[in-house]
This record gives structure tokens, C-alpha cells and sequence, in this order.
């Protein structure tokens, strides 16, 4: 896969999601599944999206012991789905459990990342609710390198951080970046923000949009203004 830029469907129903993507009668873009609408619609709305001809990103940011993480992965491998995640503080032995249940009897499986830190964490939040005292550059990219060592293909990140996750693992292992806002934009409850063309800038492989895209008064035009600055 090469860059590309990820709409985050973070609808309350299978009726907005559809009334949203309709709109799209050219360019199907890559979307992102989250917990409210995968909780509301379950599996049944991966699947449709799916046969709707959009590549699907499962962002359920799985956290459990390894095992129940393994069995959840390996019920998930099933949906078809482009890239699903967990959350790197979950530790390695359990990083590698759902690499192992995500894996099909083919041998094939979706690209698989993990969250380093929320992009509306920052250094106080960390210190003051998680008594995490590190740079939160520092422990972001030591969960990196842990995902990486665990054999993951890439994190969900800041793209403040994008640059400097690839210069410790490597080019190859995937950035993936929420927290992306127009210039002319409400940041919202980001708090490490970056604009597409800065994102594209400093590394990131895919970004993650919502409002600016979903809350815009024409969705595709916002659309192919975030895919004209970050890939074309």
C-alpha cells in the first residue's frame, strides 16, 4: 500500500455511514471503522462496506490478556479487513498472540498496528493520569520498537512523531496518523495536530481525517483537497 488518506466514519448508525459514503460516486475512499459505529452495526457493516469497494481500516484498539486478544484477532481475520490495531501498551507477549490469532491457515492476514499514545495525550495527561514521567517522546518510540520487535508493520502515531518512528524502525514499518487538521481548521480536541501537507512532509504513510471531511459542508471536496495535499 502506498500513502493514503483515511476517512474516519465515526458515525452513531449504519444509515449515516451510508448517507456519508453515497457521496462518493468516483474516488471510494479508504475508511476507518471505529468502536461506536462497529458497537452500534457489528460485523454486518465491515462486511457492506466492503462489498461497497472501500478498503477498511478495524479500529477497535484491542487491550485485553494475550489470549482473549489472540481469540478476538482470530474472529476478526475473518472480516476481510485492510488494517485492524491494538494498543501497544498491551505489552509484547500479548502484540505477538494477536499476530499469531489474526493470521488466516493461508498464511495471510491484515496489516496490523498499534497505538503508541492518543494524540489528545500530551505531557501533562501522561504524567498526571497515567504517572508516566518519560518524554512522551521517548515512550512512544519505545512502544514502537516493541510493536516492531513483536513483528507488527507499523503504529498509530502523531505525525510529530511519524519522522522519527521510521528513523528508529525503519522506512518500511508503517506511520499512521491521526491528529491531521486543515490550516484553516478547529483543531478540536486534538492536541498534536499537523496540517496534510506537513503530515506528507515528514513521513506519515496514511493519515486519518473525521470532522474536517465529515462535518464539511461538501464532504468530497474536503476529501479530495486532504488527497491532493497529502499523496498527489
Amino acid at each position: 500500500m502506498g500513502k493514503d488518506v483515511i476517512v474516519a466514519c465515526d458515525f452513531k448508525s449504519a444509515e449515516d455511514t451510508f448517507a456519508f459514503l453515497d457521496k462518493f460516486t468516483g474516488r471510494k475512499p479508504f475508511v476507518k471503522i471505529g468502536m461506536e459505529l462497529f458497537y452500534a452495526e457489528g460485523p454486518e457493516i465491515v462486511r457492506e462496506i466492503k462489498r461497497r469497494g472501500h478498503k477498511i481500516f478495524l479500529d477497535l484498539k484491542l487491550h485485553d490478556i494475550p489470549n482473549t486478544v489472540k481469540k478476538a484477532m482470530s474472529v476478526l481475520r475473518n472480516l476481510d479487513v485492510d488494517i485492524t490495531n491494538l494498543h501497544a501498551a498491551g505489552t509484547r507477549p500479548m502484540m505477538e498472540a494477536a499476530i499469531e490469532g489474526l493470521t488466516r491457515e493461508d498464511g495471510s492476514r491484515p496489516l496490523l498496528i498499534a497505538v503508541t499514545q492518543l494524540t489528545s495525550t500530551d505531557q501533562e495527561t501522561m504524567e498526571r493520569d497515567l504517572l508516566i514521567e518519560k518524554p512522551i517522546d521517548e515512550v512512544v518510540m519505545h512502544y514502537a520498537k516493541s510493536a516492531k520487535e513483536a513483528g507488527l508493520d507499523g503504529v498509530v502515531c502523531s505525525p510529530l512523531e511519524a519522522e522519527k518512528v521510521h528513523n528508529v524502525c525503519g522506512r518500511e514499518f508503517l506511520t499512521v496518523t491521526p491528529g491531521v487538521r486543515f490550516a484553516d481548521g478547529d483543531v478540536g480536541d486534538q492536541k498534536r495536530v499537523m496540517t496534510p501537507a506537513a503530515a506528507k512532509a515528514i513521513g506519515s504513510d496514511y493519515i486519518v481525517v473525521g470532522r474536517p471531511i465529515t462535518a464539511a459542508g461538501d464532504p468530497v471536496a474536503a476529501y479530495e483537497r486532504c488527497v491532493s495535499e497529502f499523496v498527489d
